[in-house]
C-alpha cells in the first residue's frame, strides 16, 4: 500500500517533471524550467518519505550492522517495499523513473542514517545505470524489470585489483566464439558482489585498440557457471555494505547479454558516472548532514567552565563550517543531478560535486569527533563511525584527485575556448 502511494507520488512528480525537461518527438530542444530551491510537494513527500525511515529504520539498526559487518537484508527489503531502491528504473519497467536530481534528495535522507546501507542500496543504481543507458528494450524488460518485480540486488564489475583510478589498465577479457563471449579475469571492491543477482561487467575485447574502443559491456547473471565470488572484505567503515572480489574462468555470457556495442564498453561505464557521481556526492551531504547534527545537539548540552560548549566560539566557528560547507555541497549535487534531467552534459559539475561532498564529509565527521572530545572517540558514542563511514567518499565512484583531474581538463579547455 505505502509502496503504491509512493509510487503514484513519484510518477506524478515525473510527469510534471518530464514535461518541461523532456524533447518533443519533433526534436525540439527541452524547454528549460526555471531554476529555483522551492522543491515540489511531490518531491517534499518522496524526501520526507526517505527521511522518515532513516529515522525510524535504519538509525536505530546501524550500530549493529556495523558492529557485525551482517548485511542488511531485512532493511533493503523495506526500503524496496517503500520504493525507495532503484528509483531511476523507467516507469515502463516497473520503477519510479526518477530523475537524478529527485533520487538525490533520497540518497541522502538514507545515508544520513547509514551511509553503508545507504551503499548497499545506491550499489543496485550504478549497476542498472549502464543498462538504462545502453540497453535495449528487451535487456531492459529483462534485467531492470525483475529488480522491481522484486527486492534483488545488482553490481558493477570495473575495479580490478590492478586497476581501479586507471580503468583502461583493466585486464578482464572478453573472447568471441560463436553466439557466445568467453570472460577470464578478476575484478575487485565489488559492493553488492556476493549478494548481486547479475553484474553489470566491463571487459577488453580488443587488447590492440585504445581505452575508448577495447571495452565491451555485458550484463552477467551471478549464478553463471565459472564465477567465484570472494571473502567478505572487513572494510574501514559502510561495513554493512557486501564488497567482495569476484573472479571469472571461462564464464560463457551469450552476445543478447552484450551492452550496447562492441567496444563502446568504456563509454558507457563512465556516462554511467555522470548519473552516480551525484548520488553518491548526495549521500555524502548527508552523512555531513548527520554529523553536524549530532555535534551541534551534544555541544548545547554540553557544558564546561560553566556554559554550553556552543557559546565558546572555537566551537562555534567549527559548526558554522560545517554548515558553510554541507549547503554549497548540496546545491552542487543538486546543481548536477539538475543538469543531467534536462539532458544536458553535466561531467564537470558531477566530479566538483563529489569532491567537494565527499571531502565535506570527512571534514565534517572530523570535526564532530573534535566537538565530542574524548566521547568522539568511543564507539558507545555517534560520531566515530561517520568518521570511519566519511573516508571512502574520496575513494568509490572516482578519487578526489581523479575528480580534479576532470575539472582541470574541463578549466583547460573552457580557457582555450575563451569561454
Amino acid at each position: 500500500m505505502i509502496r503504491s502511494q509512493l509510487l503514484n507520488t513519484a510518477r506524478r512528480s515525473v510527469r510534471a517533471f518530464a514535461s518541461t525537461s523532456v524533447a518533443s518527438s519533433s526534436g525540439a530542444p527541452p524547454a528549460t524550467p526555471s531554476l529555483g530551491f522551492q522543491l515540489s510537494e511531490d518531491q517534499l513527500n518522496i524526501q520526507d518519505a526517505a527521511r522518515q525511515f532513516a529515522r525510524d529504520v535504519i538509525i536505530p539498526a546501524a550500530p549493529h550492522h556495523d558492529k557485525t559487518g551482517e548485511y542488511p537484508v531485512d532493511i533493503i527489503k523495506q526500503a524496496w517495499e517503500l520504493g525507495l531502491v532503484n528509483t531511476h528504473i523507467p516507469a515502463e519497467y516497473g520503477g519510479l523513473g526518477l530523475g537524478v536530481f529527485d533520487s538525490a534528495l533520497v540518497s541522502e535522507q538514507l545515508a544520513y542514517g547509514c551511509s553503508g546501507i545507504q551503499t548497499a542500496i545506491e550499489a543496485n543504481g550504478l549497476a542498472e545505470a549502464p543498462v538504462v543507458l545502453a540497453a535495449s528494450d528487451a535487456q531492459k524488460k529483462k534485467y531492470l524489470g525483475r529488480m522491481t518485480e522484486e527486492p534483488l540486488m545488482a553490481g558493477y564489475c570495473v575495479t580490478e585489483p590492478g586497476a581501479g583510478s586507471d580503468v583502461a589498465g583493466a585486464k578482464t577479457h572478453a573472447v568471441k566464439k560463436g553466439d557466445k563471449w568467453v570472460v577470464n579475469g578478476q575484478k575487485m571492491w565489488i559492493t553488492n558482489g556476493g549478494k548481486a543477482n547479475w553484474y553489470f561487467l566491463l571487459a577488453k575485447t580488443d587488447p590492440a585498440a585504445n581505452a575508448g574502443k577495447a571495452f565491451t559491456g555485458f550484463i552477467v547473471d551471478a549464478d553463471s557457471p565459472g564465477i567465484t565470488v570472494g571473502r567478505k572484505e572487513w572494510n574501514m567503515g559502510q561495513r554493512a555494505s557486501d564488497t567482495r572480489g569476484i573472479t571469472f574462468e571461462d564464464v560463457e555470457v551469450p552476445d543478447e547479454n552484450r551492452l550496447g556495442e562492441v567496444g563502446q564498453g568504456f563509454k558507457i561505464a563512465m556516462g554511467a558516472f555522470d548519473i552516480t557521481r551525484p548520488l553518491v556526492a548526495s549521500a555524502a551531504v548527508g552523512l555531513a548532514q548527520r554529523a553536524m547534527d549530532e555535534a551541534s545537539a551534544y555541544a548545547l548540552q554540553r557544558k564546561t567552565m560553566g556554559k554550553p560548549i556552543v557559546e565558546h566560539q572555537a566551537v562555534a566557528f567549527m559548526l558554522a563550517d560545517m554548515a558553510i560547507q554541507i549547503e554549497a555541497s548540496r546545491m552542487m549535487v543538486w546543481r548536477a543531478g539538475w543538469l543531467r534531467d534536462q539532458n544536458k552534459r553535466n561531467t564537470y559539475y558531477a566530479s566538483i560535486a563529489k569532491a567537494l561532498a565527499s571531502e565535506t564529509a570527512n571534514k565534517c565527521a572530523s570535526d564532530a569527533v573534535q566537538i565530542f572530545g574524548g566521547n568522539g572517540f568511543n564507539s558507545e558514542y555517534p560520531v566515530e563511525k561517520l568518521m570511519r563511514d566519511a573516508k571512502i567518499f574520496t575513494i568509490y565512484e572516482g578519487t578526489s584527485q581523479i575528480q580534479r583531474l576532470i575539472i582541470s581538463r574541463a578549466v583547460a579547455d573552457m580557457a582555450k575556448q575563451g569561454l
